[in-house]
């Protein structure tokens, strides 16, 4: 016997007879939507071509084209376009598991199947249209995903990407048969010849032969493709995102009243566009949001910690039933450690978050010179301080603080998700606390003498945790600097022993990559934050709060894969506000001033707490 592995008479190696049973028994179930979708892609990517391009309709590639769904008898360039587009819409459907995208796989590929043998008499075509089908039902308990929260927006959103689309489709389609051309119509002609043909009109490009048929069906299928997606969008069953009612508010204010100590976060759960799942039971619950698909929750679950794992066990069968991807964004390192170990998921550091020890603080000292400077000059100038419960504020002043904070928001929408409440003045929220500077020795604008305003949220019965940051901009710089030390000199009398500020992304990437021995690497990636910094307030915001001297608690990210993350990033970005859709504040109509439970502003510049989601 030569050297090596010895293999028997008759019997295939262990590892080769594995892969045959495995392709005998097919592939995974669990592999069978994105394996489906990919064929969707696949099909409906060769039927666009087949409908737009006319020389690609007699090639040896269209001979494999003939026998896909798509290519239905004399109409076989419109329904070949028709098809191609819903199937790519299809196909994204399928890879989430939505059980609507599966019933209508289900309907499309019998229906191509009998259209093949009916107008094209070919066998080859029924065949590759059930070998489609075959997995689907096969596997059918594979694709049991609900809908996401939509709205009436989502018809709209359609109409000018479909409506954008089919336009640049159909100068395709109108210039691909450039050889049939009566005369050389301009580039306005074509277009204009598109717009008539989406709409069933004739245009002024003309063809020779029977070429101007194809064209417009091609073009009048876009434009019906185009109204029937929209019209569907627009009436189907609406399912609005989940929101906290007031039983859930009222669970969550009971947790945290137990609970509240253990995690900085906790009070922004109550924000009233989460949706909440609580464990079995009751001791512990998830707030999150649904954005594009992912199911992002933001700090520690809420609660006793034994029974943390119910929560989050709900949590995931929830992300499960609705195929959301899971993550969770500003997690304690705690929390982290019991979310890795639930789930499986992987977690990532992401930043860490500034905490003041109110009797280590003073402005006494070398390293405090730069603010107590800052707060002295500011203090002659004439401001003054004052930090108080929001039930202490009478309601007329509360409501000039909330009109004061909606004009100094610096964007067009509100900014906030994992670090913000989103609303001052609750009569719920009466252990909130505001810090306010004023100016009294100047002419009172339209919000008397308020110049600026700081929100905290309470952090357990002896902590706060900075929420909002909102200055007039014709205010003498340092008012942030001013009402932080102002709010910690006051803690004491408040019975509050912690302050959480703003949050630090990156900051250990940051401090490290400036000392001396840092390596190349490390350098490299403190130059590209500091780069990116431009534009997201990273360098910034840790250079703040590192002025207040204070302890630093990493934050995490907790993810399932590694390409998840881009979306991920994405989703916290809109959750955030830093990516949103709406209309820019000048093309909106000025909304009536808020009532006391109305959502507030968030901070306008470089001490927006939010930015840690970007």
């Amino acid at each position: 016997m030569s050297g090596g592995v010895p293999v028997r008479s008759g019997r295939l190696p262990l590892s080769a007879a594995r892969r045959a049973h495995g392709l005998l028994r097919g592939p995974r179930p669990e592999a069978v939507p994105a394996l489906v979708a990919r064929a969707c892609t696949l099909v409906g990517l060769v039927d666009i071509a087949a409908g737009v391009f006319p020389r690609f309709r007699h090639s040896r590639m269209h001979a494999l084209a003939e026998v896909l769904p798509g290519a239905l008898g004399p109409f076989a360039a419109a329904m070949s376009l028709s098809a191609g587009v819903l199937l790519l819409l299809l196909a994204h459907g399928l890879r989430r598991r939505k059980r609507r995208a599966w019933r209508a796989a289900v309907v499309l590929l019998p229906a191509g199947a009998i259209a093949q043998f009916t107008y094209r008499h070919s066998i080859v075509g029924v065949l590759v249209s059930l070998a489609l089908l075959v997995p689907l039902l096969r596997h059918r308990d594979e694709f049991r995903a609900l809908p996401d929260p939509t709205s009436r927006w989502r018809a709209l959103a359609n109409f000018m990407l479909m409506g954008t689309g089919s336009i640049l489709l159909g100068l395709l389609v109108v210039s691909a048969h450039a050889g049939h051309m009566v005369g050389d119509p301009s580039l306005a002609d074509r277009l204009e010849h598109v717009i008539y043909g989406l709409f069933g009109f004739e245009g002024p490009v003309a063809y020779a032969g029977n070429t101007s048929w194809t064209v417009a069906y091609s073009l009048g299928a876009l434009g019906l493709l185009t109204a029937v997606t929209t019209i569907y969008l627009a009436f189907r069953p609406e399912h609005p995102a989940a929101r906290l009612t007031s039983d859930d508010e009222s669970r969550l204010r009971a947790l945290l009243a137990r609970h509240g100590g253990r995690d900085s976060l906790g009070h922004f759960a109550l924000r009233r566009d989460k949706a909440v799942v609580f464990s079995p039971s009751g001791k512990a619950a998830v707030t999150y949001r649904v954005v594009s698909g992912v199911m992002l929750a933001s700090g520690d679950p809420i609660g006793d910690v034994e029974a943390w794992p119910g929560a989050i066990e709900r949590f995931m069968d929830e992300a499960k039933a609705h195929s959301w991807t899971p993550a969770v964004m500003g997690c304690s390192e705690t929390g982290a450690e019991v979310w890795t170990r639930e789930t499986g998921l992987d977690a990532l550091e992401l930043g860490d978050e500034a905490v003041v020890d109110v009797a280590d603080f003073s402005l006494a000292g070398r390293a405090m010179r730069n603010v107590r400077q800052m707060v002295k000059r500011i203090e002659r100038l004439g401001y003054e301080t004052r930090v108080r419960r929001v039930r202490d504020l009478g309601e007329a002043e509360l409501d000039r603080v909330r009109r004061a904070a909606e004009d100094w928001r610096g964007t067009d929408t509100e900014r906030g998700f994992s670090m913000a409440l989103g609303r001052i003045g609750d009569p719920d929220d009466g252990d909130c606390l505001i810090a306010t500077a004023h100016k009294a020795d100047e002419t009172p604008g339209p919000y008397g003498d308020l110049k600026a305003v700081l929100h905290f949220v309470p952090w357990g019965p002896d902590g706060a945790s900075l929420d909002l940051m909102r200055r007039d901009r014709s205010a003498d710089p340092g008012m942030n600097e001013l009402l932080i030390v102002a709010a910690l000199e006051a803690a004491p009398r408040l019975g509050v022993q912690r302050v959480s500020l703003n949050f630090a992304m990156f900051r250990a990437a940051l401090a490290r990559g400036e000392k001396i021995g840092a390596g190349p690497v490390l350098r490299a990636w403190r130059g590209l934050l500091v780069f990116l910094s431009r534009w997201f307030q990273i360098e910034s915001l840790y250079k703040f709060n590192a002025k207040f001297r204070p302890r630093w608690e990493p934050r995490f990210v907790v993810y399932a894969t590694s390409r998840d993350l881009p979306r991920i990033g994405l989703a916290a970005m809109q959750a955030e506000g830093f990516v949103s859709l709406a209309l820019p504040r000048v093309l909106r109509r000025r909304p009536r001033p808020p009532a006391p439970c109305a959502h507030a502003g968030r901070d306008h510049d470089l001490n927006e707490r939010t930015a840690q989601a970007v």
